[in-house]
């Protein structure tokens, strides 16, 4: 008798504020699933497609002309329209071909940012979610937990070196983005089996480990 092979392919989603690592820890991961014999694809939002990406500029453009600015409703569907594209033209189908998907931000942002941030009522955030997604879920989410303090640091620290202005979402008050990271810590203690919570103060080597050795317990790799 020959056992069958079980291709094991997950669709992660890594949260936190801006600055926390989440690229960084993204990219390691892919090596290293890489070096493991996985195929890999890696995608963002807002963005991951052309419609996604220029719905990106529109969101985050601080130069906007008069009423060209989306207030928070607005907002909140832009990205969802994006999510939709991203979830049907890139995302899906990267599952379908059994590959892992690492995305920088998904539904949990939109929790974290237009229902904390925003204070729009966080079951019609629930729903527009669940409506773009088609009820799509990360096996796993990862939050880069990192102070409001901290991350305007690298920020601003990241602003300087690339002489790139912050956009308009970075450069909200520190009492949005306060509200931000509490947003994600809430839905981290809600849904703890589906969240792993690392502290992004840790090097991008320790971050790799601890995440590493995670998906090793819930024999994923």
């Amino acid at each position: 008798l020959f056992s069958a092979i079980v291709l094991v392919m997950k669709f992660i989603v890594f949260e936190g504020l801006d600055g926390s690592g989440k690229s960084s820890l993204m990219k390691a991961l892919e090596e290293r699933l890489k070096k493991h014999h996985h195929s890999v694809l890696l995608s963002r939002e807002p963005g991951g497609t052309t419609l996604g990406d220029d719905l990106r500029h529109l969101i985050l453009r601080k130069d906007a002309p008069a009423g060209g600015t989306p207030v928070p409703r607005a907002e909140l569907l832009m990205y969802e329209a994006s999510r939709a594209q991203h979830v049907d033209l890139v995302l899906r189908p990267a599952l379908e071909k059994k590959s892992w998907v690492l995305c920088d931000r998904f539904t949990a942002s939109s929790i974290a940012f237009q229902a904390g941030g925003r204070a729009i009522a966080e079951a019609d955030v629930e729903w527009l979610n669940t409506f773009a997604t088609q009820n799509l879920q990360a096996d796993l989410t990862i939050l880069l937990d990192l102070s409001v303090e901290e991350s305007k640091k690298r920020r601003l620290s990241r602003s300087s070196k690339t002489q790139e202005a912050e956009d308009r979402i970075e450069s909200e008050a520190d009492a949005f983005h306060e509200k931000v990271r509490q947003g994600f810590l809430k839905q981290a203690k809600a849904q703890s089996d589906k969240w792993l919570v690392l502290n992004a103060a840790h090097t991008p080597a320790q971050l790799l480990e601890e995440t590493w050795s995670v998906l090793q317990k819930r024999n994923w790799v």
